[in-house]
Protein backbone atom coordinates (compact mmCIF):
# COMPACT_ATOMS: atom_id res chain seq x y z
CA UNK A 1 0.00 0.00 0.00
CA UNK A 2 1.58 3.01 -1.04
CA UNK A 3 1.43 6.57 0.96
CA UNK A 4 2.80 9.78 -0.12
CA UNK A 5 3.56 12.50 2.12
CA UNK A 6 3.13 16.32 1.64
CA UNK A 7 3.98 19.71 3.61
CA UNK A 8 6.26 17.71 6.05
CA UNK A 9 3.63 15.34 6.22
CA UNK A 10 0.86 17.61 7.33
CA UNK A 11 -1.15 15.78 4.46
CA UNK A 12 -0.81 12.47 3.30
CA UNK A 13 -1.80 9.70 0.69
CA UNK A 14 -2.71 6.33 0.83
CA UNK A 15 -3.12 5.06 -2.22
CA UNK A 16 -5.65 1.80 -2.93
CA UNK A 17 -4.62 -1.26 -5.07
CA UNK A 18 -7.17 -1.02 -7.46
CA UNK A 19 -5.02 0.08 -10.81
CA UNK A 20 -6.13 0.39 -14.10
CA UNK A 21 -6.79 2.34 -17.10
CA UNK A 22 -8.85 4.91 -15.47
CA UNK A 23 -7.54 4.38 -11.95
CA UNK A 24 -4.10 4.72 -13.45
CA UNK A 25 -1.90 3.65 -10.32
CA UNK A 26 -5.06 3.56 -8.61
CA UNK A 27 -7.27 5.90 -6.00
CA UNK A 28 -5.51 8.28 -3.84
CA UNK A 29 -7.51 8.79 -0.46
CA UNK A 30 -5.95 12.15 0.93
CA UNK A 31 -5.60 12.81 4.78
CA UNK A 32 -4.88 16.01 6.04
CA UNK A 33 -3.96 17.58 9.60
CA UNK A 34 -4.16 15.86 12.99
CA UNK A 35 -6.14 15.52 16.57
CA UNK A 36 -8.26 15.67 14.78
CA UNK A 37 -7.09 14.64 10.81
CA UNK A 38 -9.95 15.11 7.70
CA UNK A 39 -9.78 12.60 4.92
CA UNK A 40 -10.86 13.21 1.37
CA UNK A 41 -12.53 10.50 -1.09
CA UNK A 42 -12.08 7.01 1.29
CA UNK A 43 -11.81 4.96 -2.20
CA UNK A 44 -12.70 1.30 -3.08
CA UNK A 45 -13.94 -0.87 -0.46
CA UNK A 46 -10.80 -3.01 -0.31
CA UNK A 47 -9.51 -4.36 3.80
CA UNK A 48 -5.97 -3.55 2.92
CA UNK A 49 -7.17 -0.28 1.94
CA UNK A 50 -9.17 0.45 4.70
CA UNK A 51 -6.50 -1.20 7.43
CA UNK A 52 -4.28 1.22 5.70
CA UNK A 53 -6.95 4.06 6.41
CA UNK A 54 -7.36 3.30 9.81
CA UNK A 55 -3.68 2.77 10.46
CA UNK A 56 -3.35 6.58 9.68
CA UNK A 57 -6.03 7.92 11.73
CA UNK A 58 -4.94 6.08 14.46
CA UNK A 59 -1.51 7.92 14.14
CA UNK A 60 -3.20 11.45 13.72
CA UNK A 61 -5.08 11.03 16.60
CA UNK A 62 -8.93 10.75 15.30
CA UNK A 63 -11.37 11.68 12.23
CA UNK A 64 -12.93 14.82 12.23
CA UNK A 65 -14.43 14.39 8.74
CA UNK A 66 -14.89 12.79 5.75
CA UNK A 67 -15.24 14.60 2.40
CA UNK A 68 -16.30 13.11 -0.96
CA UNK A 69 -15.18 14.68 -4.16
CA UNK A 70 -17.94 12.82 -5.82
CA UNK A 71 -19.84 9.44 -5.84
CA UNK A 72 -18.28 7.31 -8.24
CA UNK A 73 -17.06 3.70 -6.40
CA UNK A 74 -13.94 4.26 -6.36
CA UNK A 75 -13.82 7.15 -4.56
CA UNK A 76 -17.13 6.25 -2.18
CA UNK A 77 -17.44 2.96 -1.80
CA UNK A 78 -14.97 2.41 1.13
CA UNK A 79 -17.48 4.83 2.95
CA UNK A 80 -20.10 2.80 4.62
CA UNK A 81 -17.46 -0.32 5.90
CA UNK A 82 -15.01 2.46 6.95
CA UNK A 83 -17.92 4.25 8.66
CA UNK A 84 -18.94 1.01 10.60
CA UNK A 85 -14.91 0.92 11.78
CA UNK A 86 -15.23 4.64 13.14
CA UNK A 87 -18.59 4.98 14.41
CA UNK A 88 -21.55 5.81 12.48
CA UNK A 89 -21.40 9.23 14.44
CA UNK A 90 -18.78 10.32 12.20
CA UNK A 91 -18.98 13.52 10.15
CA UNK A 92 -19.23 13.12 5.79
CA UNK A 93 -19.93 15.87 3.42
CA UNK A 94 -20.60 15.62 -0.47
CA UNK A 95 -22.24 17.31 -2.73
CA UNK A 96 -24.88 14.74 -2.85
CA UNK A 97 -24.37 11.46 -1.36
CA UNK A 98 -27.35 9.38 0.72
CA UNK A 99 -26.88 9.87 4.53
CA UNK A 100 -23.90 12.65 4.15
CA UNK A 101 -24.20 16.41 4.93
CA UNK A 102 -24.64 18.19 1.55
CA UNK A 103 -22.31 20.98 0.82
CA UNK A 104 -22.46 23.57 -1.64
CA UNK A 105 -19.70 26.19 -3.42
CA UNK A 106 -18.01 28.34 -0.90
CA UNK A 107 -19.11 25.85 2.41
CA UNK A 108 -16.17 25.04 4.60
CA UNK A 109 -16.25 21.37 5.96
CA UNK A 110 -13.78 21.50 8.65
CA UNK A 111 -10.20 22.79 7.08
CA UNK A 112 -11.70 22.62 3.76
CA UNK A 113 -13.13 25.21 1.39
CA UNK A 114 -15.46 24.22 -1.73
CA UNK A 115 -15.37 24.62 -5.22
CA UNK A 116 -18.04 22.66 -7.23
CA UNK A 117 -16.44 21.71 -10.49
CA UNK A 118 -18.92 19.60 -12.36
CA UNK A 119 -18.07 17.55 -15.68
CA UNK A 120 -16.66 14.45 -14.97
CA UNK A 121 -19.69 14.01 -12.54
CA UNK A 122 -22.50 16.18 -11.95
CA UNK A 123 -21.76 15.94 -8.04
CA UNK A 124 -18.30 16.71 -8.19
CA UNK A 125 -16.28 19.40 -5.85
CA UNK A 126 -13.01 20.21 -5.41
CA UNK A 127 -11.87 20.99 -1.71
CA UNK A 128 -9.10 23.50 -1.18
CA UNK A 129 -6.96 23.87 2.13
CA UNK A 130 -3.94 26.00 2.64
CA UNK A 131 -3.46 26.34 -1.31
CA UNK A 132 -3.78 22.47 -1.86
CA UNK A 133 -6.88 21.64 -4.73
CA UNK A 134 -7.67 18.11 -3.77
CA UNK A 135 -8.85 17.88 -7.41
CA UNK A 136 -10.58 13.95 -7.04
CA UNK A 137 -10.93 13.55 -11.18
CA UNK A 138 -11.51 16.85 -12.04
CA UNK A 139 -7.66 17.12 -12.53
CA UNK A 140 -5.55 13.92 -12.91
CA UNK A 141 -1.84 13.65 -12.12
CA UNK A 142 -1.60 12.27 -15.60
CA UNK A 143 -3.72 12.00 -18.43
CA UNK A 144 -7.03 13.69 -19.50
CA UNK A 145 -10.95 13.38 -17.61
CA UNK A 146 -13.89 11.70 -19.51
CA UNK A 147 -16.78 14.23 -18.97
CA UNK A 148 -20.03 12.78 -18.33
CA UNK A 149 -22.86 14.10 -20.95
CA UNK A 150 -25.35 15.79 -18.27
CA UNK A 151 -26.75 18.92 -19.60
CA UNK A 152 -24.08 21.59 -19.54
CA UNK A 153 -21.55 19.40 -18.16
CA UNK A 154 -18.59 20.13 -21.07
CA UNK A 155 -19.47 24.18 -20.61
CA UNK A 156 -19.78 23.62 -16.52
CA UNK A 157 -16.21 22.33 -16.64
CA UNK A 158 -14.49 24.57 -17.99
CA UNK A 159 -16.28 27.17 -16.49
CA UNK A 160 -14.90 25.36 -13.21
CA UNK A 161 -11.33 24.67 -14.29
CA UNK A 162 -10.83 28.93 -14.72
CA UNK A 163 -12.40 29.15 -10.94
CA UNK A 164 -10.13 26.84 -9.50
CA UNK A 165 -7.43 28.50 -11.81
CA UNK A 166 -8.48 31.64 -10.34
CA UNK A 167 -7.68 29.99 -6.77
CA UNK A 168 -4.47 29.82 -8.03
CA UNK A 169 -3.47 25.95 -6.16
CA UNK A 170 0.21 25.58 -5.34
CA UNK A 171 -0.38 22.23 -5.35
CA UNK A 172 -2.84 19.70 -7.00
CA UNK A 173 -3.48 16.39 -4.96
CA UNK A 174 -5.55 14.34 -7.16
CA UNK A 175 -7.55 11.63 -6.76
CA UNK A 176 -5.22 9.36 -9.32
CA UNK A 177 -1.33 9.37 -10.46
CA UNK A 178 0.93 12.14 -8.85
CA UNK A 179 0.58 15.57 -7.30
CA UNK A 180 1.05 18.11 -9.56
CA UNK A 181 3.38 20.73 -8.59
CA UNK A 182 2.81 23.30 -11.33
CA UNK A 183 -1.00 24.01 -11.31
CA UNK A 184 -1.54 26.48 -13.74
CA UNK A 185 0.08 24.75 -16.57
CA UNK A 186 -2.01 21.82 -15.73
CA UNK A 187 -5.16 23.34 -15.54
CA UNK A 188 -4.05 25.55 -18.81
CA UNK A 189 -3.44 22.52 -20.06
CA UNK A 190 -6.60 20.59 -19.47
CA UNK A 191 -8.62 23.95 -20.71
CA UNK A 192 -6.51 23.75 -24.32
CA UNK A 193 -7.08 20.03 -24.27
CA UNK A 194 -10.98 20.21 -24.23
CA UNK A 195 -11.18 23.41 -26.75
CA UNK A 196 -8.44 21.24 -28.79
CA UNK A 197 -10.40 18.59 -29.04
CA UNK A 198 -13.58 20.14 -29.94
CA UNK A 199 -11.85 21.91 -32.98
CA UNK A 200 -10.98 18.29 -34.20
CA UNK A 201 -14.92 17.49 -33.75
CA UNK A 202 -16.03 20.53 -35.45
CA UNK A 203 -13.64 20.06 -38.27
CA UNK A 204 -14.62 16.76 -38.63
CA UNK A 205 -18.51 17.19 -38.53
CA UNK A 206 -17.24 19.88 -41.76
CA UNK A 207 -15.76 17.38 -43.21
CA UNK A 208 -19.41 15.06 -43.89
CA UNK A 209 -18.70 13.27 -40.13
CA UNK A 210 -21.80 11.75 -39.18
CA UNK A 211 -21.05 8.74 -37.44
CA UNK A 212 -20.11 7.65 -34.07
CA UNK A 213 -17.27 5.58 -35.09
CA UNK A 214 -16.32 8.59 -37.93
CA UNK A 215 -15.70 11.05 -35.33
CA UNK A 216 -13.58 9.40 -32.64
CA UNK A 217 -11.39 7.51 -35.68
CA UNK A 218 -11.04 11.87 -36.20
CA UNK A 219 -11.13 13.26 -33.22
CA UNK A 220 -9.99 11.08 -30.87
CA UNK A 221 -7.82 9.24 -32.93
CA UNK A 222 -5.03 9.71 -30.33
CA UNK A 223 -6.67 7.62 -27.61
CA UNK A 224 -5.94 3.92 -27.11
CA UNK A 225 -8.31 0.71 -27.64
CA UNK A 226 -9.66 0.50 -24.08
CA UNK A 227 -10.72 4.20 -23.45
CA UNK A 228 -12.30 4.18 -26.38
CA UNK A 229 -15.70 3.80 -24.57
CA UNK A 230 -14.24 7.14 -22.12
CA UNK A 231 -13.98 8.81 -25.23
CA UNK A 232 -17.51 8.11 -26.50
CA UNK A 233 -18.67 9.72 -22.97
CA UNK A 234 -16.92 12.38 -23.73
CA UNK A 235 -18.22 12.91 -27.32
CA UNK A 236 -21.45 12.86 -26.06
CA UNK A 237 -20.66 15.85 -23.87
CA UNK A 238 -18.77 17.88 -26.92
CA UNK A 239 -21.78 17.07 -28.51
CA UNK A 240 -23.65 18.33 -26.46
CA UNK A 241 -22.47 21.59 -26.02
CA UNK A 242 -22.18 22.20 -29.39
CA UNK A 243 -26.13 21.89 -29.74
CA UNK A 244 -26.69 24.18 -26.43
CA UNK A 245 -24.83 26.72 -28.94
CA UNK A 246 -26.43 26.06 -32.40
CA UNK A 247 -23.49 24.59 -33.96
CA UNK A 248 -24.57 20.77 -33.81
CA UNK A 249 -25.41 19.98 -37.87
CA UNK A 250 -28.27 17.77 -38.77
CA UNK A 251 -27.87 14.37 -38.80
CA UNK A 252 -25.46 13.66 -36.65
CA UNK A 253 -25.41 10.15 -34.67
CA UNK A 254 -25.52 10.43 -30.71
CA UNK A 255 -23.31 7.68 -28.65
CA UNK A 256 -25.60 5.26 -26.57
CA UNK A 257 -26.01 6.77 -23.57
CA UNK A 258 -23.54 4.92 -21.53
CA UNK A 259 -23.27 4.72 -17.77
CA UNK A 260 -20.71 6.14 -15.86
CA UNK A 261 -17.88 3.82 -15.74
CA UNK A 262 -17.22 2.34 -12.37
CA UNK A 263 -13.89 3.67 -11.98
CA UNK A 264 -12.28 7.16 -12.46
Amino acid sequence: MARLALDDNNVVAVRADNPGPLTLSGTNTWIIGAEPAWMIDPGPALDSHLDALMAVVRERGGLGGIALTHSHPDHAEGLAPLRQRLGTDVRVGAYAYPGTHPLRDGDRFGPLSVLELPGHAPDHVVFLADGIAFTGDAVLGEGSVFIAPDPGALAGYLAGLERLLAKQPRLIAPAHGPVVTDPRARIEGYISHRLEREQRLVSALSDGARSVEQLLDSAWSDVPAELRFAAAVTLSAHLDKLAGEGRLPAGVERPARPLSPDAS
